[in-house]
């Protein structure tokens, strides 16, 4: 009786081990942390898929700059222009009397915002961006001359004080953006336009007074009707324009965060006599949405 009892609970036991066994070895597995998710691998950060540049985006930079002064050649007009009313400035040209000075640089640290937006076509990204920069560079020179001329039968002792310079303040630029997308890497050039706060100066000085009796012991001098002058026009917070272009690469970190190394030339007009250039390289960060 007691072996038959047993022999119908044996598929009984098989079919409760069959059930039993399975759960527990999940149980064990689950305790040993296989259940446990496994993390999401980061995109990675040179290449590799693609990521959506498209969108607006702003941050700073900081960087270092050269910035070159040009003058022009205006001083030489104006030093004629201080003698015109005289016998010294119709017989002698008074534009020879001004040292050329050559150009002259100034460099130092900028800092600055930018912002913009990006259309992404393809891997083709092209884009609007405008920038400020703090620059605060400027030159300047000064030369004074004296001499004393016999022109038109008189004998005149003249002088003149040249001043010549300018200081870039600050600027900004509105530029086209177009550059290539390869992953989270994208290297890009601009081009546009740029206008700078400038305070400039560029001024002779002038005397000039008639001799009689030179080199004598009775000799005297007045000064010549409408002396001392000055000649050329000194101006602040006054406004440059040009043109920027430059290129660079931005890097994704993250969906919405990115870096950037930079080039940037911007080039401007005459202002008050002198042209100016600007060659800066700066790194940038910037959010994304």
């Amino acid at each position: 009786m007691r072996a038959a009892s047993l022999a119908a609970l044996t598929p009984v036991v098989a079919m409760a081990c069959a059930l039993t066994l399975p759960q527990a070895a999940q149980a064990a597995d689950y305790l040993r942390g296989s259940q446990i998710e496994q993390p999401v691998e980061p995109p990675p950060l040179f290449g590799g898929g693609r990521f959506d540049w498209s969108g607006f985006y702003f941050g700073g930079f900081a960087g270092s700059s050269e910035t070159e002064f040009e003058p022009g050649p205006g001083l030489p007009d104006l030093a004629r222009s201080a003698f015109r009313n005289t016998a010294l400035g119709q017989t002698v040209d008074m534009g020879q009397f001004v040292v050329d000075q050559g150009s002259k640089r100034d460099s130092g640290i900028n800092f600055g915002g930018f912002a913009g937006y990006n259309y992404l076509f393809g891997d083709v990204v092209v884009g609007l961006e405008a920038d400020y920069t703090r620059s605060d560079q400027e030159y300047g020179f000064r030369d004074f001359i004296a001499r004393r001329t016999i022109a038109g039968g008189q004998v005149l002792d003249w002088s003149m004080d040249t001043r010549l310079g300018a200081r870039l303040h600050d600027y900004a630029t509105a530029r086209l953006r177009m550059g290539f997308a390869y992953g989270r890497i994208m290297p890009f050039a601009t081009i546009g336009a740029a206008f700078g706060r400038f305070d400039a100066f560029s001024t002779i000085d002038a005397t000039a007074a008639i001799v009689t009796n030179a080199n004598t012991a009775t000799e005297t001098s007045r000064m010549a009707s409408g002396y001392p002058l000055r000649v050329g026009v000194a101006r602040k917070d006054v406004w440059g324009f040009g043109m920027a272009f430059g290129g660079g690469i931005d890097w994704a970190l993250t969906d919405n965060l990115f870096v950037r190394a930079e080039y940037q030339h911007v080039a401007f007009g005459d202002v008050e006599g002198t042209s100016t250039s600007v060659n800066t390289g700066r790194v940038a960060a910037a959010l994304k949405f």
